[in-house]
């Protein structure tokens, strides 16, 4: 059997203010939009074009409070050609939560909370 990862799933509270972010902060494109059937929920998925793996964001409509993130133990990987210039994006954009300069690599926070890691090129 051969399988395919295709996305990982996040749940957001504002889902255009979630694309505009992954947008601006890691140059994901929105690739697709579903309604499905109900109107409980929107899923967007982000993506780089010919890259398959993909993430998909969940809005569940009428939820107003924050989703429980755990102990913020979880996160998203993102290499980056450009570590200096992705530093200080993210720092014109008031996001990162955390550095770890002898790593080499930081983390930034969506707009819900969901930790990103910024990884240099080649690092890992």
């Amino acid at each position: 059997m051969d399988f395919k990862f295709l996305h990982s799933n996040i749940y957001v509270l504002d889902l255009e203010k979630s694309i505009e972010f992954y947008n601006k902060a890691l140059g994901l494109q929105e690739t697709k939009k579903w309604h499905l059937d109900t109107p409980d929920f929107t899923l967007a998925y982000m993506g780089y074009g010919e890259n398959s793996h993909q993430l998909e964001l969940t809005c569940l409509k009428g939820r107003t409070e924050p989703y429980n993130l755990g102990d913020e133990t979880f996160h998203i990987a993102f290499e980056v050609d450009d570590y200096e210039k992705a530093h200080e994006l993210h720092k014109q954009m008031n996001c990162i939560c955390y550095e770890n300069e002898e790593m080499g690599i930081y983390f930034i926070k969506d707009p819900d909370g969901n930790w990103l890691e910024i990884i240099p090129k080649g690092r890992f």
